[in-house]
């Protein structure tokens, strides 16, 4: 650092800066995110006291990160799985189901297919009487498959191509079941 930039920040504040410095400051608290560091210089720890609670958390087994949020199938995943070059391992449909019964067994159906080995489902909800709203099921199963229950068994769903269902028919790619948690 040169001694003009040395100079420049040794400057001590005026009457005015520090009242409005002051002023500014105020209510600012310090933010709990993140445990200060002890400084180079601080006092060393007695033996006899107990561990900082920093301490313990390290002790305590880590728990398991949270599968990811699925996430739209790739245009090149969905190619593939249009022309026939990755198989669609099982199907279910849920048509004339109530939410409830559907619910169940879409849950049901996705973690046997995980437990057999299947890579990639078609879950046909069906379009619904009116194309404006769509069916019920066609709303609410994308929210099912997003739910943090299935997110060690989904990893991403999207429309199927036309010759599976089109609108009225999901893709679902299965995560693996050692992948899981």
């Amino acid at each position: 650092m040169s001694e003009e930039n040395s100079r420049r920040y040794a400057r001590r504040l005026s009457q005015a800066e520090a009242e409005l410095w002051m002023t500014v400051t105020a209510d600012v608290r310090p933010s709990r995110a993140r445990p200060k560091k002890p400084s180079p210089a601080a006092p060393a720890v007695d033996a006899g006291a107990p561990p900082p609670t920093a301490a313990i958390a390290h002790d305590r087994p880590a728990t398991p990160k949270p599968a990811p949020r699925p996430i739209d199938i790739d245009p090149r995943t969905f190619s593939k799985i249009k022309r026939g070059r990755l198989e669609v391992d099982a199907k279910l449909d849920l048509h004339g189901m109530r939410q409830a019964e559907a619910q169940r067994s879409l849950t049901a159906f996705l973690r046997r297919c995980q437990a057999n080995g299947a890579r990639v489902a078609i879950v046909v909800t069906g379009k619904g009487l009116t194309r404006d709203e769509g069916g019920v099921l066609r709303r609410v199963v994308p929210m099912w498959l997003e739910a943090p229950n299935l997110r060690d068994v989904v990893v991403g769903f999207g429309e199927a191509a036309r010759h599976h269902g089109g609108e009225g028919a999901l893709y679902v790619r299965i995560r693996r079941a050692d992948r899981a948690r």
